[in-house]
Formats: C-alpha cells, sequence, structure tokens
C-alpha cells in the first residue's frame, strides 16, 4: 500500500521478490514519489514473502522479526517526511533525490593524516622549484613523515590514521618515541611543531574541524652554543695546510665567520649577489630560503680576500659559484679534520660560523642587536636573541669603556661631566 503523507509526496515500502535470496528471504525496498518523479533506496531488511502483508506494506504478526521490521517502516516513514518538510521551507521544488540524499547523505571519506602530509609537503616542494623555500627543509618535512609512519607502525599496528581519530597525546607520545629512538630533544621538539604546522594545514583546508594537537606546548632546552675565539679564527685562517680540499672548505668556513651566512645560503651565492652600497664599499645580499628575509652584510676585509682567492676557480667559473662549497656531507666532515688539524677541541660544524658571526665577531664588538638580526636575516629580534650569550670577552669590553668613563689615567674617580 502507497502512504499518502500530503497531496505531493507518498512514500512505499515494497518486497522485492524477485531478489530473494536462496533461503527464499527478499529485500525490503522503500519508494519515494514527488509529483510522479521516484528514487528510493533499499532499507537493507528482509523478510519471508510469506510474512509480507502486501495492502497494508508491514510484516504480519506471525513474523518473527515483526517488530522490529514494523518499527524501522514507521520511524523511516517519519524521517522522510520530516526531511520533506525542511526543504520545503527554503527550496522551490522539491525532487525525490533531493529527500533520499538527506535521509541517507553519502558518506565523505575521512582524509588521513598521510594524506595532510602529502598536501604539505607537496605545496612546499612547488615552493622550493620555485626557489622561494629551502630544499633541505623539504627533506626535513619528508624524514618526518618516514618518523611518523614508523611510530604508527610500533605504537598502533598502522602505518596512517584518520585525522579525527588524532588526540593530543598523539603529540606527547610521538616526542617519547624520537627521543628513544636517539634524536635530540630540541630537533624531536621541532618535528612535532612541524606535525602540529600540518594538522593545522588540514584544518584550513576543511578536512577536519580543528586542531586538537594545539594543546601540545612545544618546549626547547637552550643549547650551549659552541663558537670561536678571534684568535681561534685568524690561527685557523693563517694555519698551513696540506692539501687543497681542506683549505677550500677552511676558507669558506671563515668566510660564513665574517657573514653569518648558513651553508645553504653560501652555497647558493654568486658573484651577481655582490653590489656596491651607499658607502662605497662592496656589500653581498642574498634572501634566506629559510624565512624568505634578505641578508645584506658589508663586506669585511678578510671576506672580500676569500671571495678574490676564487674569482677564477674552474668550478666557480663553471657553476657561476661565488665560493667552491662541497656537499652538506663532505662540508661537516672536511672541519672535524680541519679541526684536529688546526688543534680546535671545538666541534665545528656548518652552525657553529653562524654562532661565531653573531657572537664573536659583531656582539662582542658591540655592534647592536637589531643590526646583527637583520644580518642574519631574523624575522624577529626573538630569533637573534638567542644568540647573545654574555661572554667574558663582552663584559671585559664594556667594563673598560665604563673604566674610562668614571676614571682617569691614573686611576681616580673623575667628576661628573
Amino acid at each position: 500500500m502507497v502512504m499518502k503523507v500530503n497531496e505531493d509526496l507518498s512514500i512505499l515500502f515494497w518486497l522485492w521478490r524477485q531478489k530473494a535470496s536462496k533461503d527464499g528471504m527478499a529485500p525490503i525496498y522503500v519508494r519515494i514519489t514527488i509529483k510522479g518523479d521516484r528514487d528510493g533506496f533499499s532499507s537493507g531488511k528482509k523478510i519471508h514473502p510469506d510474512f509480507w502483508d502486501e495492502e497494508m506494506a508491514t510484516a504480519n504478526r506471525t513474523c518473527p522479526d515483526s517488530k522490529f521490521i514494523n518499527s524501522y517502516i514507521t520511524k523511516t516513514k517519519a524521517e522522510l517526511e520530516r526531511h520533506y518538510n525542511q526543504l520545503a521551507a527554503t527550496h522551490d521544488k522539491i525532487t525525490a533525490a533531493m529527500i533520499k540524499e538527506a535521509y541517507m547523505p553519502k558518506e565523505v571519506s575521512k582524509k588521513t593524516l598521510m594524506q595532510a602530509f602529502k598536501l604539505h609537503n607537496d605545496e612546499f616542494a612547488e615552493l622550493v622549484k620555485k626557489k622561494k623555500k629551502s630544499k633541505g627543509t623539504l627533506v626535513r618535512y619528508e624524514r618526518l613523515k618516514e618518523k611518523t609512519e614508523q611510530f604508527l607502525k610500533t605504537k598502533h599496528n598502522t602505518s596512517d590514521i584518520t585525522l579525527d581519530e588524532i588526540q593530543v597525546g598523539l603529540a606527547a607520545n610521538l616526542y617519547h618515541y624520537l627521543l628513544i629512538n636517539d634524536i635530540g630533544e630540541n630537533t624531536a621538539m621541532k618535528y612535532v611543531k612541524t606535525l602540529k604546522q600540518i594538522v593545522k594545514r588540514a584544518v584550513t583546508e576543511g578536512w577536519i574541524k580543528q586542531n586538537v594537537l594545539t594543546g601540545f606546548k612545544c618546549t626547547y632546552v637552550d643549547p650551549d652554543r659552541e663558537t670561536l675565539e678571534q684568535h681561534e679564527i685568524l690561527e685557523m685562517y693563517n694555519k698551513e695546510l696540506p692539501v687543497k680540499r681542506l683549505a677550500e672548505v677552511r676558507d669558506v668556513y671563515v668566510f660564513c665567520c665574517f657573514t653569518g651566512y648558513a651553508y645553504e645560503t653560501v652555497y647558493n651565492l654568486e658573484p651577481e649577489n655582490i653590489f656596491k652600497g651607499l658607502d662605497g664599499k662592496l656589500w653581498i645580499t642574498k634572501d634566506r630560503q629559510k624565512t624568505g628575509v634578505e641578508e645584506t652584510v658589508p663586506l669585511l676585509p678578510i671576506a672580500l680576500e676569500i671571495i678574490g682567492k676564487y674569482k677564477n676557480h674552474p668550478y666557480c667559473l663553471a657553476e657561476n659559484k661565488l665560493l667552491p662549497v662541497n656537499s652538506n656531507f663532505r662540508y661537516n666532515a672536511y672541519l672535524k679534520e680541519l679541526a684536529v688539524i688546526c688543534g680546535i677541541s671545538k666541534d665545528l660544524t656548518t652552525h657553529t660560523a653562524r654562532h661565531t658571526f653573531a657572537t664573536t665577531v659583531t656582539l662582542e664588538n658591540d655592534v647592536p642587536i637589531e643590526t646583527v638580526g637583520k644580518m642574519l636575516g631574523h624575522k624577529d629580534l626573538r630569533s637573534t636573541q638567542k644568540y647573545a650569550k654574555i661572554t667574558k670577552r663582552k663584559i671585559s669590553n664594556n667594563m673598560k669603556s665604563l673604566e674610562g668613563k668614571l676614571f682617569n689615567a691614573n686611576g681616580e674617580l673623575q667628576a661628573a661631566s
């Protein structure tokens, strides 16, 4: 029997006998009709035809599942009518398909964490191709993706999870996993910070409503940043070295000590990056790929001397490079060899030269921190302040200046001017 809800809408529950299974059970279907327009769907319920009341379109009382089936029919009819009324309030024309979709909307496939990684990393890769972001940073993002997959396999026996499965504990658990797998505290925390950034990107894409990982606060341990003293830089620069490759690495390293450039920046420097400033002297400039901020530095005499030394170097001429810079791996390996030859016990890395410029070369010699930050390509002073440790030389310089203001040549306290 067709259930006439109103003059436009009718709902029919009917038995599709031709689709009966071997045990004789036939599926119950639902048909929606609006002014001759029809659509329908399977109820997911089955009944033996002997128990089906064709006239009433319900299960008869002798059916073992009559209460269950008839309850479904009553509720479904009410739900379909409710959706019809809601649509009628906002639409001039309603189709049977609209009611069907409102009642049983198509299931939207849930996005996963690995899909969020792909979205984020693919977009970043496009910026790398345009030379607007660092390739090294992209490698770090891809490495985090791999480590997260390994973590999920270890912790949850799966390589991926849906975004709506993520809980704030994921951040803490990943951090712990990285630590016990020999990742340093700050590096592990940076990985977690990046994970929060990736989930945030999924939120802006509309894949998930909120980023629950914001509840995890990232904290960092202030590292003891090694720097070279001025006498160590000079001794290294004047050292006679047995092989050409070490001399080249030494010169690149010292150049970074007097410009503050990170490895990737100095690797990409070209002769065109040098220009004459308003003061008539030579400067060097390069956008820092990590931040997109320009690093512009006046060239000090030693830096100019090193540039001149490699002006006609075969590699520099062939590749249009300012200096002969090795791969990151070889550069760091040769620096360790160089440290041994020069009798330096400190761990020379691509970063210590940048730290040396910030501390020994500039801040210790009273260059304002704002100026140092600008030359280092920092977006704000917070990034520069991590270099501004108070050294003994800085204290000595400041006290000498103070002594000159307070006392005369005989050590007598002077009257205030």
